[in-house]
């Protein structure tokens, strides 16, 4: 990619934190889950990994398998225990078997790991009251962290903002634009003073030397008071754009890539949240327009807005005077 293609009216932003040797990054700078693109080593896996905000941020799935393991984890190894010690320790068993009394034992892990104890099975001797009471005290602690990460999990403010999948550069005004849409998908979750940046990276070669150069695209409008509805984010094409005069084989061969920022304000938890997401050259789809998301209703009551409608556009023609080609 040539470096006198990019507009020279357009200034490099050398301040979004991401590397420039191109030689050194690999992949897309932000992910489509607004994940940052970077794997870290060089440290020990515990020193570089913090439970708590992984368990934060797991999937529901996820987080619920997990905690499921970590309590049959617990309730094995305590039944181990419990069979070292010596099943004569433990009076109450029904099984007449030694298969039968080692699933006796997992049970009556259980219920004194959960505080339950029916009390049919108990401990005899020092050894296995011993057992017993750390299994009590690990129980009361597990619960107490369960508690505690469904509680932050629930509590924890985001902006249930849905991204759509391709960026498109569309017939803009005189001209064209290059455009994304969002929409707050919660019912109840409605930002206010919501702002959005949108900035681009860059692959540029000048003296047989590739670099990354990086942009902070202008917006047709980058804040809104509320945001209840769907949001199409332009960054127009003018005069000052580092996109001008930009083929879609420049695009591509520029590695280019629009990662975009979106804050507001949730009145609901009374915090500001954040989300990310960012649109690759092979995520562009030149010549297409979004189709309209929402409707009034059939009594005319209210608006209808379609969710399910977010990714869908209509081929059009870009204006020639746009110097793009649309392959």
């Amino acid at each position: 990619m040539a470096s006198t293609k990019i507009n020279r009216r357009s200034k490099a932003n050398p301040d979004t934190g991401f590397g420039s040797q191109t030689t050194a990054v690999g992949g897309r700078f932000v992910n489509k889950d607004g994940s940052i693109n970077v794997r870290k080593q060089g440290l020990s896996f515990m020193r570089r990994t913090s439970f708590y905000s992984s368990l934060l941020e797991a999937p529901w799935p996820k987080f619920l398998l997990l905690i499921f393991v970590a309590y049959l984890l617990a309730n094995f190894l305590f039944t181990l225990v419990y069979l070292l010690v010596g099943m004569e320790h433990l009076q109450g068993f029904h099984s007449a078997t030694q298969a039968g009394k080692v699933r006796e034992v997992f049970y009556f892990s259980t219920q004194t790991f959960t505080t339950v104890g029916y009390g049919r099975i108990n401990p005899v001797g020092d050894a296995a009251d011993i057992v017993a009471s750390i299994e009590t005290m690990m129980g009361w602690l597990f619960f107490a962290l369960v508690t505690g990460l469904l509680y932050g999990r629930f509590t924890r403010p985001k902006a249930y903002i849905n991204f759509s999948q391709q960026a498109l550069v569309s017939p803009y005004q005189a001209g064209v634009g290059v455009m994304f849409r969002m929409v707050p998908y919660k019912s109840l979750h409605q930002l206010t003073d919501v702002r959005v940046v949108v900035s681009l990276s860059l692959k540029v070669t000048e003296n047989e030397k590739s670099e990354y150069r990086f942009y902070t695209l202008s917006l047709e409008r980058s804040r809104i008071d509320m945001f209840n509805m769907n949001w199409t984010v332009v960054h127009p094409v003018s005069e000052e754009s580092p996109l001008l005069h930009f083929t879609k084989e420049d695009l591509d061969q520029s590695d280019a890539e629009m990662y975009v920022q979106v804050t507001g304000f949730d009145p609901i938890f009374s915090n500001t949240v954040m989300s990310r997401t960012s649109y690759t050259y092979k995520e562009f789809i030149w010549g297409a327009k979004f189709k309209p998301m929402y409707h009034e209703s059939e009594d005319g009551s209210t608006t209808i807005l379609e969710l399910d409608k977010l990714n869908e556009f209509d081929r059009v023609q870009l204006p020639v005077l746009a110097e793009i080609n649309a392959q």
